[in-house]
């Protein structure tokens, strides 16, 4: 039998969360990305221990995927990084997103890629616990994006790999151009920033934004 306190949690989260469409039904959450490394199955055993296995911290906005206890070192020409942490699962390519400014304290260029184009990239060096690792490539920039469920994506009336623009309010407020859309039926609605994009807008984690989709404000032009 369900409690009356579980009754009224469920009402309240229902009419907030309804409270919260007539505010503003098109708003995206947003999640802040610190500089982190995804490690392949390969480079998990050398920098930690053949056969060791990520632990897990907290979990992440992304179903199944979570910020690990472990960090590494990651080394550039220049300058490096100490205690990066590592994010799970493993991949099947390793890979580095850092932000703009961190490539001028590595001293190494980073493209400004999507998640996994990891073609041309350049590489740095990682130093964990129990060894080193020379990647060859998989540094970048993540270029921001907005993870959608099929759901999300007929409710926001786009498709993956469309390109839309997303608006922050506030003092620092303005406009991100150039948001990728990536819609799978694992997502979670969020958008991905890194902190240099955060800190220009003054953007807390967790603050809603709004979509806009080939310059049509969706919460303005409601009728």
């Amino acid at each position: 039998m369900v409690s009356q306190q579980t009754v009224r949690y469920i009402t309240e989260l229902i009419i907030d969360t309804a409270r919260e469409l007539e505010e503003n039904p098109f708003a995206v959450p947003v999640g802040i990305s610190a500089r982190h490394v995804h490690l392949s199955r390969e480079a998990i055993d050398i920098l930690f221990g053949r056969g060791y296995e990520l632990t897990v911290f907290k979990g992440l906005s992304q179903p199944g995927q979570y910020a690990a206890n472990e960090t590494v070192g990651v080394v550039g020409p220049k300058g490096s990084f100490k205690k990066v942490r590592v994010l799970g699962p493993a991949r099947p390519q390793s890979q580095i997103e850092i932000s703009q400014s961190d490539t001028r304290t590595l001293g190494i260029s980073a493209p400004l890629r999507e998640s996994g184009d990891l073609n041309g990239t350049p590489g740095v060096k990682l130093v964990g616990p129990a060894g080193e690792v020379e990647l060859k490539g998989g540094l970048i920039i993540a270029k921001r994006h907005v993870h959608m469920s099929p759901a999300d994506a007929a409710w926001f009336g786009v498709k993956d790999k469309d390109i839309v623009m997303v608006r922050a309010d506030g003092e620092k407020g303005g406009i991100f151009t150039d948001v990728v859309v990536r819609v799978n039926e694992n997502y979670s609605l969020d958008m991905h920033i890194d902190t240099d994009e955060a800190n220009a807008f003054g953007i807390k984690p967790g603050q809603k934004l709004t979509l806009i989709k080939n310059g049509f404000n969706f919460k303005e032009g409601l009728r």
